[in-house]
């Protein structure tokens, strides 16, 4: 039985990705409205997994909120501390997919109902009740959700709870990238779990060999468990604590019948948190196993599976793949 209530909680932003699902009879783009946001879609991948999840947010008083307070009820995720902004609306972001698969965001969020949760609004009782605290850097763009983001890390410090973090940096979002790195830098002071992807790992480090720039975040960092997503070339898991220091890398589940990757990170990263709740006693963090480079290698695996899963869908948060369709 777990003497937490929760198993993850995350905060962040909660918007509506607008993919694109075909053109008009006018040759016009059709833009799908599909809830989204990188901490619900972690936390969303961990309920289909059999987790106790909550989140930590602000939407609008607008069409768009209560469409994302719905969707995000309706899989599972405890809602208790999202908070509703009657002045600002919810933050929309269109997305374009690129002749090769990659994507570019168009973001209306100046302000968005995400930037405004203040240090006030936060739930501090969720954090405490939570094993695991998981953020992104879309809260630390601009006041007050920086703060108040600040004040959640004190929180999960406080009850030792272990902090993952995705930086999942969008470049429109921020005004200045060297705030963007600071910020960034941040996260990594105070993560126990780095989920990061290959782009990001050589623009913060400013190394293009992966495993010079994973060595340098650990230098500096001394991050126990760094886990590097790589898109069509798969993902590696780097766990360096006081018991043991092992690598691993497990190849893609490329598909031709892949639409959109809008998700694929966040659907990874919630698998691979999955699997540290389910292999990492009570009472222990991620400092503390000794898993070998077999233990990550099935960590890698299943969550490339289920990464693989949510290419062939639009959107992410309302349809993550179940445990029997990773494993089949």
């Amino acid at each position: 039985m777990s003497d937490y209530k929760y198993d993850v909680a995350a905060l962040g932003e909660l918007l509506i990705d607008f993919t694109e699902n075909g053109t008009s009879g006018q040759g016009n783009p059709i833009y799908e409205a599909n809830p989204g946001g990188a901490p619900c879609n972690v936390l969303s991948m961990l309920k289909r997994l059999g987790h106790n999840v909550a989140f930590i947010g602000k939407v609008g008083n607008d069409i768009f909120g209560r469409q994302l307070k719905e969707a995000v009820e309706n899989v599972g995720i405890d809602i208790s501390g999202l908070v509703t902004d009657n002045d600002v609306r919810t933050t929309l972001a269109f997305v374009e997919t690129l002749p090769g698969g990659d994507r570019d965001f168009s973001f209306y969020r100046n302000p968005g109902a995400d930037m405004m949760l203040n240090p006030d609004e936060i739930n501090c009782k969720i954090i405490r009740s939570a094993r695991i605290f998981h953020m992104g850097t879309l809260s630390m763009t601009h006041e007050p959700v920086r703060s108040a983001t600040c004040k959640a890390i004190a929180a999960a410090q406080s009850a030792k709870a272990m902090i993952s973090f995705d930086p999942n940096i969008r470049e429109p979002l921020w005004d200045d990238m060297k705030d963007a790195k600071r910020q960034t830098a941040f996260g990594l002071s105070v993560c126990d779990i780095l989920k990061i992807s290959d782009n990001e790992i050589q623009w913060f480090t400013g190394k293009q060999d992966f495993d010079e720039g994973i060595k340098k975040i650990q230098d500096e960092y001394n991050i126990p468990l760094i886990l590097l997503s790589l898109g069509k070339d798969g993902s590696r898991a780097y766990l360096k604590n006081n018991v043991t220091d092992v690598k691993a890398e497990v190849p893609a589940f490329v598909r031709d019948d892949t639409i959109e990757t809008t998700g694929a990170g966040d659907t990874f990263g919630g698998c691979c948190l999955h699997y540290i709740l389910e292999h990492c006693p009570q009472q222990t963090d991620i400092n503390e196993v000794d898993w070998t480079e077999d233990d990550l290698k099935e960590m890698l695996t299943f969550a490339n599976k289920a990464a693989s899963i949510i290419t062939t869908r639009k959107g992410a948060l309302a349809v993550m793949p179940t445990p029997e369709e990773i494993q089949n």
